[in-house]
């Protein structure tokens, strides 16, 4: 396909699109995990007031990845008919209700029920922006986009764990324990975001006011040639249907699980980890900032410079060796003082595998393919949020050491680097066979 609209500027034109589109999306995922971390530090209060063990707390919260598993690829499919603003406005209501019944928790029972709601509800967001983002960047800007989008939940985890360990130690206002107020103040954001979402975040360029009509051509015609082709090299299936069983899906489902056992396992057992060096809830929030300050870091800078060829893929192998050891120290390093500074290096490590991973997907997904195909690889992926969240309590209770369960992040991301390694060379390969085909004259 020729592209024959007028010249437009690309560098600026992208940049304005990051700074009309990105602020907001990124906000709505801070919030996300904001809502997803309260968990970790209610759980300091909460399992003595509703009398559970680690191993039944750690089911309970991990019923959010089975919610969201059900759910998930059927939401983009909706999100795909009905479009971004409406049902990403519908997402952010019904979570943010769910979040807030948290705080009336009476039990057990009660407890499993609203985080299997709570992931049902949120189910479709995070796969939902990344296909969103599909319709409006050429793929050599997503990484950036991507990168952009993920610190919203590196500042997620940042801005959550003061506010979550302050209201912890605020128990008593109206009547509360400071897990119920966690539970309130954090679920409030999301439900006066969704009036912002409906009425602030367009659906498609052609929808986009702030977008001259050259503009409009110029994004539409560079994605349609992309599209065009990604239909060219696609040998598979064409129904919709069939992307859930295609073996590339599930690959990356099981490689991206890796990642999900990772930064679950971390963001769900550092407030417990900070605790045991005997902190109030406070400082604990407050010593919870500095990891993800430096994963917020490297995600605002290092992504942007991951444009073109392989770079992307080599960051992930980089960082997911550098997360190995990383963790591994966090074990078996003397004091809690290097354990600490240890964790505070991986955070970074794993967060900026996130952007780079989602480069991936798009390069074999389009359409309402991508929509579904996307979807799939998130909540499979996510898979790896329940096996961590039983996980972590588990080597914890079975080992008697509060540091043990960081081994489990350091493996998987073992696992993470060989099969990184393994995609490198398939593309280095290809690249080289690709180099020596003849071209015809």
């Amino acid at each position: 396909m020729n592209i024959t609209t007028p010249a437009i500027d690309e560098s600026r034109l992208i940049n304005r699109l990051a700074f009309r589109l990105m602020p907001l999306l990124g906000l709505l995922y801070l919030v996300a995990y904001i809502d997803r971390s309260n968990i970790s530090f209610a759980k300091l209060q909460m399992l003595g007031s509703l009398g559970l063990s680690e191993v039944a707390y750690g089911l309970g919260a991990s019923l959010f990845f089975i919610g969201y598993l059900l759910f998930e690829v059927p939401s983009n499919v909706l999100l795909h008919k009905y479009g971004a603003p409406r049902w990403m406005a519908r997402i952010m209501f019904t979570w943010g209700v769910v979040t807030i019944l948290l705080a009336f928790t009476q039990n057990a029972t009660m407890f499993y029920a609203l985080r299997f709601l709570l992931g049902a509800s949120e189910a479709g967001l995070y796969p939902g922006v990344i296909y969103y983002l599909t319709l409006w960047f050429p793929s050599r800007h997503r990484v950036r986009m991507l990168g952009y989008f993920t610190v919203g939940s590196s500042l997620g985890n940042m801005v959550g764990a003061p506010i979550c360990g302050w209201l912890l130690d605020k128990g008593g206002v109206a009547g509360l324990h400071g897990w119920q107020l966690v539970f309130i103040v954090t679920g409030l954001p999301s439900i006066l975001l969704t009036f912002v979402v409906l009425f602030l975040l367009p659906a498609s360029p052609a929808q986009a006011k702030f977008l001259s009509a050259d503009e409009k051509q110029w994004l539409t015609d560079t994605l349609d040639a992309e599209r065009e082709q990604m239909k060219r090299n696609y040998t598979g299936r064409s129904s919709l249907l069939s992307v859930l069983t295609e073996p590339r899906v599930i690959g990356m489902a099981l490689y991206y699980m890796m990642l999900s056992i990772s930064v679950y396992g971390v963001s769900y057992w550092l407030p417990t980890l900070v605790k045991g060096f005997g902190v109030s809830n406070t400082t604990n929030g407050l010593l919870n900032i500095i990891p993800w300050l430096m994963a917020t870091i490297v995600l605002a800078w290092l992504p942007s410079k991951l444009r073109g060829g392989n770079r992307a893929i080599v960051a992930m192998l980089v960082a997911a060796l550098l997360g190995v050891a990383c963790f591994l120290s966090a074990v078996f390093l003397p004091t809690n003082t290097l354990r600490f500074a240890a964790l505070c290096f991986g955070a970074p490590c794993m967060y900026l595998l996130i952007p780079c991973f989602w480069t991936l997907p798009p390069k074999f997904l389009f359409g309402a393919r991508a929509a579904a195909g996307i979807a799939a690889i998130n909540s499979l992926g996510n898979i790896g949020g329940f096996i961590a969240q039983n996980l972590v309590p588990w080597v914890r209770q079975t080992t008697g050491s509060v540091k043990a369960p960081m081994l489990i992040p350091a493996t998987c991301l073992l696992v993470f680097a060989v099969v990184t390694l393994l995609i490198l060379r398939r593309n280095r390969n290809a690249h080289i066979v690709q180099s020596h085909v003849p071209v015809a004259e």
